[in-house]
């Protein structure tokens, strides 16, 4: 109460610019026009850079100025002469914002739009840590639309994560950027409990569900913003206890484990992360000569039966030319097309014929079928 009067009889500059400490963070009672520095990369983050820019047209008090920050794209082809943009490039441009490519952050500056300094830092889906000079630079810090409930799913691959989880809802979380570590921000909104029913939860890929998710992050976004809850030090409970981790995905997550993992599991890691891959020897001789086989087509679980046969050891049929490989929980999967390490895709069993993998002793599997089956099992 002795602040407030006081402060009544400052100029009503003064007044307007008054702060308070709040659990150790600034909450402002008036705020600048926002000059933006938004980080982005794909077609996650190019929803949320469109959505302010059609704010900064139509609220300018909010909006002052928007500048891109984006990665080098990527030489790639013959010689290395091709380069491929990221795709907030296009969008960036197509929008005539001033955009700045960079292979990272160090000795980069901060543009300054109308000679002015940045006053707050987005970041979405980009992949880089904004290091702490450029954040405690900018006036109102930084903040980050994340695509998962946080804390669970903290990480690269929210979205492929939630679906090898078999999750059936999801959610955006507004928080702001931690100046050491990804995702360790506080949380300042998220979607509502229970959060957003994910659609056809178990045939959804990962960019059908990341165009569903996109707008929504972008919506949450220009809530915090209007609503002033990135710059008034609330922290809301997390609306999720639990806390799956959501790490980058690597080839290791595609190496298919026959020994643990059950048909549906191998299914659905094809749709989220395929194609799968696995090692099988080539010869009977061939002490540890193993080569890799990428199952490129997926694989279709089929109706039928094989006794006493171990979990991915393939068989070939003689009525056609996929690979039937049964799983540790007795469902048989076939692949139709595959491609075995130093050659082209393949039908399955022409693949595995020519690599050696294949004993030409048939066997019988059932009563009537005869089939061909490998060496050994697929590891």
């Amino acid at each position: 109460m002795i602040i407030r009067s006081l402060l009544r009889k400052c100029p009503l500059r003064l007044q307007k610019s008054y702060v308070t400490l709040t659990r150790r963070r600034l909450v402002i009672n008036s705020v600048d026009p926002l000059r933006i520095l938004f980080c982005g990369a794909d077609e996650f983050s190019i929803a949320s850079l469109e959505a302010l820019d059609h704010e900064k047209k139509v609220n300018p008090e909010l909006i002052e100025s928007l500048d891109v920050v984006c990665k080098v794209g990527k030489k790639h082809g013959r010689g290395l002469k091709n380069v491929r943009e990221v795709p907030i490039v296009d969008a960036a441009q197509e929008l005539s914002l001033p955009l700045h490519k960079i292979e990272n952050f160090t000795g980069w500056e901060c543009p300054r739009p109308q000679g002015q300094g940045i006053n707050l830092v987005i970041a979405v889906s980009f992949g880089l840590l904004i290091p702490p000079r450029i954040l405690q630079n900018a006036k109102y810090g930084g903040i980050n639309v994340h695509p998962s409930l946080l804390p669970d799913f903290r990480g690269a691959a929210p979205i492929h994560w939630a679906l090898l989880h078999n999750c059936k809802a999801t959610g955006i979380t507004l928080q702001t950027l931690h100046h050491h570590y990804f995702d360790q921000g506080d949380i300042l909104l998220q979607t509502p409990h229970p959060g957003l029913e994910i659609p056809n939860p178990n045939t959804i890929t990962p960019n059908k569900l990341s165009a569903f998710l996109a707008p929504k992050g972008a919506e949450l976004l220009l809530q915090g913003l209007r609503e002033r809850v990135i710059l008034s030090g609330s922290n809301p409970k997390p609306r999720s206890s639990l806390t799956r981790p959501a790490p980058k995905i690597t080839p290791q997550d595609r190496h298919i484990d026959w020994g643990k993992w059950s048909a549906q599991e191998i299914l659905c890691r094809h749709r989220v992360i395929g194609p799968l891959w696995s090692k099988a020897a080539a010869g009977r001789l061939a002490d540890g000569n193993e080569k890799r086989i990428i199952w490129s087509s997926g694989f279709e679980k089929v109706h039928a039966t094989m006794e006493d046969t171990e979990p991915g050891l393939g068989l070939i049929s003689a009525s056609d030319s996929a690979i039937y490989v049964p799983t540790i929980d007795q469902q048989i999967l076939r692949a139709e097309s595959a491609i075995v390490e130093g050659s082209g895709m393949k039908p399955a069993s022409h693949a595995v014929k020519k690599a050696g993998m294949v004993n030409f002793d048939p066997r019988h599997v059932g009563e009537t079928t005869e089939a061909l089956q490998l060496w050994s099992p697929f590891t």
